[in-house]
């Protein structure tokens, strides 16, 4: 079952008469239980994406459904359950996801106050979480008193307090450094582990497809390509990390070349596709031009041949 579905997804912003086509068309679907990463430069739109699987923010059309909830019909009232109870969300920035004048424990246990429930159950899932995400030792401290690290495994112990059945994480990493960053992210994996909550992660650092077995690119609002990661062992019985390229199909055919591809082939405007047994050749206009010359003159070469003799 699929946990985040979107189809055809379009969100456009209007400015002072100006309208910016942020998603034009977006499809992506992520199963129960997987932990993607959705990668993109600034202005791509996954963090458009983002808000609209969050419920702050509402697509100008296509579908988007998460954990079974419509999320183009929910009303106010339903938007604020499902913010509550289906999704637990990760802001890059620490001082977000954080009530300062509270402790660790304290911000855990505030979202599990909000959720009712027996008193002794609270505390006992409180150290749970602190002890999962390796924070335990800073239970008592305020957020001041944190690591930027420490902050961020804290916030996702709260996000995920309440058992959501998808988590969602805003460049999660964008203020830590290089190896804080990878903790942060094994804490992640973790939790992902641990709860089988479904998690996606939007950044613009490439490195965190290191820690997922799925990439998702995101380009002009769509997806482009992704890259699917599996260990597999080789011939000599050593099991290595194999990671794929795949470009997306969408719905009605059309897909987006990597831009690395593009650019070393020199593809500009259009291109020339010829249908084989089993692929497809994508050529450069002017290829199949300049192939077709030289056949004839191969043609008026044998034929010459033919004649004399």
């Amino acid at each position: 079952m699929s946990e985040i579905l979107c189809r055809g997804l379009v969100r456009i912003f209007a400015t002072d008469g100006v309208e910016v086509q942020a998603l034009q068309g977006l499809d992506l679907e992520v199963e129960a239980g997987d932990l993607v990463a959705v990668v993109g430069a600034s202005g791509s739109g996954k963090s458009t994406l983002l808000g609209i699987l969050s419920g702050l923010d509402t697509p100008t059309g296509g579908s988007a459904v998460v954990a079974g909830t419509d999320l183009l019909t929910m009303g106010r009232r339903d938007r604020v359950v499902y913010q509550r109870r289906t999704v637990g969300f990760v802001w890059q920035q620490t001082s977000r996801n954080l009530l300062p004048y509270l402790t660790a424990a304290e911000n855990v246990r505030l979202v599990l106050d909000l959720g009712g429930g027996r008193r002794t159950e609270r505390a006992a899932r409180t150290d749970e979480l602190l002890d999962l995400l390796q924070v335990a030792d800073v239970a008592d401290r305020y957020p001041a008193e944190m690591s930027g690290g420490q902050q961020q495994r804290v916030a996702i112990a709260v996000a995920v307090a309440n058992r959501p059945r998808v988590l969602l994480a805003d460049e999660p990493t964008g203020e830590l450094d290089e190896a804080t960053s990878a903790d942060v992210l094994e804490a992640l994996r973790a939790v992902n582990a641990a709860t089988g909550t479904t998690t996606l992660i939007v950044t613009h650092d490439p490195t965190v497809s290191e820690h997922v077995a799925r990439t998702v690119q995101i380009r002009d609002g769509r997806t482009s390509t992704e890259v699917l990661r599996r260990t597999a062992t080789d011939a000599d019985g050593v099991r290595r990390d194999v990671a794929e390229e795949f470009a997306v199909l969408d719905r009605v055919g059309r897909l987006q070349l990597p831009h690395d591809v593009v650019e070393a082939l020199d593809l500009r405007d259009r291109v020339r596709l010829r249908l084989q047994e089993d692929h497809v050749q994508v050529r450069r206009d002017s290829d199949d031009t300049q192939d077709e010359t030289r056949g004839d003159t191969r043609e008026d070469a044998r034929g010459s041949t033919g004649e004399e003799s």
